[in-house]
């Protein structure tokens, strides 16, 4: 298959050869489409390639009108995924979900269950913010044995650069928009882990716990082409 093939279904163009260029196929954002549109795209990735098919930030109501229609398939409502035929093996890559409080859990969760998609080993740590340093000072061994950790933080977002002084292993910081005014819907948070003085923290957009994963998933698909 060519890694440049493209579908045309008038809405959209289905990028059917990303699989072969990247390892993964074409993921699909669901707000803004409808339905009809979402079962049209899916059954297009289900049909070429062979990987796990991910529609993410979908709603109840939705995801059961495209499972109606499109067999096979699971949903997560809390991450918001759709998800059609996970990996056949884990890839062998160890990753952390990290969150700073309760109410960062739901990117997280699309963190985690989007690695665990595609294929990663994911492990959850809930509610280590640094408002109680001891917290994660208490999971630190765990930290620092994975190949990756991504830290989903508010507020202020200190917890990223906490995390970064700790661990020698890539860490992928997700700025959230939790917090009082000053907060400013996560700017702050975004602004403070670009800012961090731990050195090499790689920084996706607010709430995208999705970007995190696929991040981690770069990590780990560049490992496994090494020879």
């Amino acid at each position: 298959m060519h890694p440049n093939r493209v579908h045309d279904l008038d809405f959209a163009q289905v990028d059917i050869g990303r699989e072969q260029r990247q390892g993964l196929p074409e993921a699909v954002y669901g707000p803004g489409k409808t339905p009809a549109q979402i079962r049209a795209i899916v059954t297009e990735l289900l049909r070429d390639n062979t990987g796990p098919v991910l529609v993410t930030r979908v709603d109840a109501e939705t995801a059961t009108d495209v499972l109606a229609h499109v067999p096979g398939g699971t949903y997560d409502a809390l991450a918001g995924l759709l998800l059609w035929r996970r990996p056949a093996e884990p890839v062998g890559f160890a990753l952390t979900v990290v969150s700073g409080g309760t109410s960062d859990w739901s990117v997280a969760a699309e963190a985690s269950a989007v690695a665990t998609a595609v294929g990663l080993t994911v492990t959850t740590v809930h509610d280590v913010g640094v408002a109680g340093l001891q917290r994660v000072l208490r999971v630190r061994e765990q930290l620092r044995a994975s190949d990756t950790v991504v830290v989903v933080a508010g507020m202020e977002g200190a917890l990223a650069s906490v995390v970064g002084g700790l661990v020698g292993c890539p860490v992928i910081a997700v700025p959230v928009s939790t917090g009082y005014g000053a907060s400013l819907e996560g700017i702050t948070a975004l602004l403070a882990m670009h800012a961090s003085c731990a050195a090499g923290i790689t920084v996706v957009n607010i709430d995208s716990g999705f970007g995190a994963a696929m991040a981690a998933h770069r990590l780990a698909w560049a490992g496994r082409r090494r020879p």
